[in-house]
């Protein structure tokens, strides 16, 4: 075996990919609440995330500057007077992951808006979190994104979740005439003189027209665009130039811009998601320490140990340090598009080519599971839907290749945030995969069940048809992959449900996948966490 020091002559230090030769260190891989340690075959390309990028030096700083020289609108303190209706909406807890140490960047923005509200003697405000068919947030998740004194001051009566089942509660904008396109937002936000929306972003995939037309709209307004027949004429959902999703979204946003006065504040993050504690977990393995070796054992030890739930509730109880690297304001698009720029240069990784074989690891988070339980179906989400698309309009995996996921694969679902998901699971996947199927059978019924409508008024349930909307968001990946395999999954019947084929390692998955495309196969590991995007040229 190469000492260290020999390794690290292989790549290039600036280079985020790295090919594996003999010798080379093995790769600690997320498993859900757990990790592997996998030797990977040589030639195998490993891709790494950027390292973080730096923070703005005064947060509070920027966020003032942005205010004060918004792109494409009036300052928003010229936008202020006494006496009007003015409602700040919030991105929900979906943004960023794991959350962020705080104070949330969230509560930074209000506390300066709200100081510039007060001294422009404007008391009539509401906040509003964007949460459309997502779960509510409880009330400690509310108070810790914005702080005790905004929660405080706001809380019930002022600061609460979209409701989009309110039948008093939303207004339409627009309307064809047979009724396919509907623009609905919040009644409180139509009725607003003017709207600020505080957006996070953590990868390029929110922010810009959808803030609006996703996170207020109901589930007439959502149907545009979340149906299996746009996310398939979107060959990247990060790559408005490549998605018609981000069409739609488009369309529905210009159609609230012209009827409502928004001003946009956004922000982009970095991708800095491990503390001191499991810092190593940014580092290529050749840059290891022999204390990174023994934090990182230690951990994948102790985790080993804990039962599941406890393992869950730990890795969920550790905020991550982000830092700000960008605020920008204004109008939708010159706003959002100073966003993506800051955002590519985070997450976008130039990479030669297209691989037969492509490996993801799954982690024990996704936007649907804070604080709950990452289940197959949010495991098919991540895989075929997010991680698939993480691109920038050319797939990792070549078209008819093997995708491989590293997950147990359990069969467990949260009964207070995921009711519909458990029939869903266990009585329309039993009859049928095909998503436009599901849509035309199955999708009214469960967005229009009263029991599930009720748990997500009245609880912290994600909508009814919120399932279905994840299963339409694995289409591209399903449509695209040759076979998927699932490595380190316990049973079977899970795999069998979604269509995949289960192996007991990894090693076993890569020998199935070699045999399905060949024993020449080229494979790529895509190293999340932290969050990375592949440019493949």
């Amino acid at each position: 075996m190469r000492p260290l020091k020999t390794l690290k002559k292989l790549y290039d230090e600036e280079s985020q990919v790295v090919i594996t030769e003999k010798g080379s260190p093995p790769r600690a891989l997320f498993s859900g609440e757990n990790f592997l340690l996998e030797d990977l075959p040589v030639g195998t390309r490993v891709i790494f995330p950027r390292p973080p990028l730096e923070g703005v030096p005064n947060v509070k700083a920027a966020i003032r500057w942005a205010i004060n020289h918004p792109e494409g609108m009036d300052p928003l303190h010229a936008l202020l007077r006494p006496g009007m209706k003015l409602t700040c909406v919030i991105d929900d807890i979906s943004v960023p992951l794991p959350p962020m140490a705080t104070p949330d960047v969230r509560q930074s923005i209000l506390e300066v808006v709200l100081e510039l509200c007060a001294d422009s003697g404007v008391d009539d405000i509401h906040l509003i979190i964007a949460n459309a068919l997502h779960r509510r947030m409880t009330e400690g998740e509310m108070r810790r994104m914005v702080g005790q004194k905004i929660h405080d001051a706001y809380y019930p009566d002022r600061y609460y979740n979209h409701d989009a089942e309110d039948p008093d509660g939303i207004t339409e904008l627009e309307r064809s005439p047979c009724g396919s396109h509907v623009v609905a937002v919040n009644r409180r936000v139509a009725e607003s003189d003017l709207t600020v929306y505080i957006n996070v972003n953590f990868v390029p995939m929110n922010g810009g027209h959808k803030s609006m037309g996703t996170g207020l709209a109901n589930y007439a307004s959502l149907r545009a665009h979340h149906n299996p027949k746009t996310i398939r004429d979107s060959e990247s959902y990060m790559e408005p130039t490549k998605s018609e999703l981000y069409r739609r979204n488009e369309r529905i946003g210009k159609a609230i811009d012209k009827h409502l006065k928004v001003f946009h504040i956004e922000s982009v993050l970095n991708n800095r998601m491990f503390g001191p504690a499991t810092d190593f977990l940014h580092k290529k393995e050749e840059d290891y320490t022999e204390g990174d070796r023994l934090k990182f054992h230690a951990m994948r030890y102790a985790l080993s140990k804990m039962p599941r739930a406890a393992a869950r509730t730990v890795l969920n109880s550790i905020p991550a340090p982000y830092d700000v690297t960008g605020v920008f304001a204004g109008a939708t698009e010159p706003t959002h598009q100073k966003i993506l720029e800051k955002s590519w240069q985070q997450y976008s990784v130039p990479v030669q080519g297209q691989s037969d074989i492509v490996i993801f690891p799954i982690p024990f988070i996704s936007p649907y599971s804070v604080n709950s339980i990452l289940n197959p179906l949010l495991v098919q989400v991540m895989g075929l839907g997010y991680f698939f698309n993480l691109n920038r309009g050319v797939p990792l995996v070549k078209k008819g290749g093997v995708i491989i996921l590293t997950h147990p694969a359990f069969d467990e679902f949260d009964p207070v945030q995921h009711p519909s998901y458990i029939e869903f699971f266990n009585r329309v996947l039993p009859e049928t995969r095909d998503a436009v199927k599901i849509e035309q059978k199955f999708e009214r019924e469960f967005a229009e069940n009263p029991s599930y409508v009720h748990l997500y008024r009245k609880g912290n349930a994600y909508h009814g048809v919120h399932p279905l909307y994840m299963w339409y968001w694995g289409e591209n990946g399903r449509q695209h992959a040759g076979k998927v395999i699932v490595a380190g999954a316990e049973n079977n019947h899970v795999p069998a449900l979604l269509g995949w084929d289960r192996t007991d390692t990894l090693t076993e998955a890569i020998e199935e996948a070699r045999g399905f495309m060949g024993r020449s196969a080229s494979i790529s590991l895509l190293r999340i966490a932290p969050t990375v995007m592949v440019d493949v040229k």
